[in-house]
C-alpha cells in the first residue's frame, strides 16, 4: 500500500509517497500525483516531513531516511552517486560520468537525473553543467536556484 502526505515548504506543498516504510517518490506542486495512493501520514512520512523542515531551516545537512526509488540499475547507480554529493557542493554530469567510469554517459546521466523520483532527498539539484550553468530540474530552475542558494548560504554561515 502506498501512502502520500503533503508538507508545506519554501517550494510549496510537496507530496511524499511511501511504500512499506520506504520513501519512493516526491512530488512538486506542479506535478500530478498517482491515483493509487492513500492520503495518510505514516510514521516514515512524518519523519520525512520533519527532516524536510530541518533541511529548509538549515539545520539538517544530510537526510537519514530509507529510500527505495524505482528505476533501472543504471539509474539507481546514478542516484546512489548523487547521494554522495556533499551539502552545499555542486558537480557536473561529466564528473559523475567519470566517477561511474563511463565518461561518455553524460546524456544518460542527465536522463537518470531527470527521472529521479526523490528530488531533494536524492540531491539532483546539486548537478550543474560543466560550464557552471544551471541545467534542468523537475521542480523548475527557480526551485533549483533556491535549493542551491539555501545550501550555499547555510554552508557559509557554518564557517
Amino acid at each position: 500500500m502506498k501512502n502520500i502526505f503533503f508538507y508545506d515548504t519554501p517550494l510549496g506543498s510537496l507530496g511524499i509517497v511511501s511504500e512499506q516504510d520506504m520513501l519512493i517518490r516526491l512530488y512538486f506542486p506542479t506535478e500530478k500525483t498517482e491515483a493509487d495512493v492513500i492520503l495518510k501520514e505514516t510514521a516514515i512520512l512524518k519523519r520525512a516531513g520533519l527532516e524536510l523542515k530541518q533541511y529548509f531551516s538549515g539545520k539538517l545537512k544530510a537526510f537519514s531516511l530509507p529510500l527505495a526509488p524505482k528505476g533501472t540499475e543504471f539509474q539507481k547507480r546514478v542516484w546512489q552517486e548523487l547521494c554522495s554529493i556533499q551539502y552545499g557542493v555542486t558537480t557536473s554530469y561529466k564528473e559523475i560520468a567519470e566517477k561511474l567510469e563511463n565518461p561518455l554517459a553524460m546524456r544518460a546521466i542527465g536522463q537518470a537525473n531527470n527521472r529521479n523520483p526523490l528530488p531533494i532527498f536524492i540531491p539532483c539539484h546539486r548537478v550543474i553543467g560543466s560550464n557552471g550553468k544551471l541545467i534542468g530540474y523537475a521542480g523548475g530552475l527557480e526551485n533549483k536556484k533556491l535549493l542551491l542558494k539555501l545550501e550555499r548560504d547555510c554552508s557559509e554561515n557554518m564557517k
